[in-house]
């Protein structure tokens, strides 16, 4: 009896933690989202929702810009994508830590855009931010 019930709490556990690292995945992946739409209409209030004060954002060509570089670059024009698809990701839970891999296709102002990307996701007050990306050019 006792086993049994040693056996029913344990599995209890596993899989209360299955369950939350799903709804874990689930609201990075709805952060994703909104980071896509976000860039797309160069929204500074959606974009600033999202990312982390301490953010770094690294561009498949070495550029490396910190939060108010990204957004001023998207609110202003600098950077615009036109089209953005997300495909291929995965999204890994470690802790308060997420890390998204996709692959971006899209359309820019001067052209076809094929990227791979890994985004850092940091848990922060309850709240999934975006920490870190960087794109390479696939």
């Amino acid at each position: 009896m006792k086993k049994s019930f040693l056996f029913l709490l344990l599995t209890f556990f596993i899989s209360s933690l299955a369950i939350a690292q799903s709804k874990d995945e689930q609201e990075v992946t709805k952060g994703v989202e909104a980071l896509r739409t976000a860039m797309i209409d160069a929204n500074k209030a959606g974009l600033d929702a999202i990312t982390a004060p301490e953010l770094t954002y690294g561009h498949s060509s070495g550029k490396m810009e910190d939060k108010a570089a990204f957004m001023e670059a998207l609110v202003s024009g600098k950077s615009d994508f036109i089209t953005m698809e997300l495909t291929n990701q995965t999204v890994k839970i470690v802790g308060n830590t997420a890390l998204v891999r996709h692959e971006l296709h899209g359309d820019s102002p001067t052209g076809k855009v094929n990227l791979g990307v890994l985004l850092v996701w940091q848990k922060q007050k309850g709240k999934w931010l975006l920490l870190a990306r960087q794109a390479f050019k696939l």
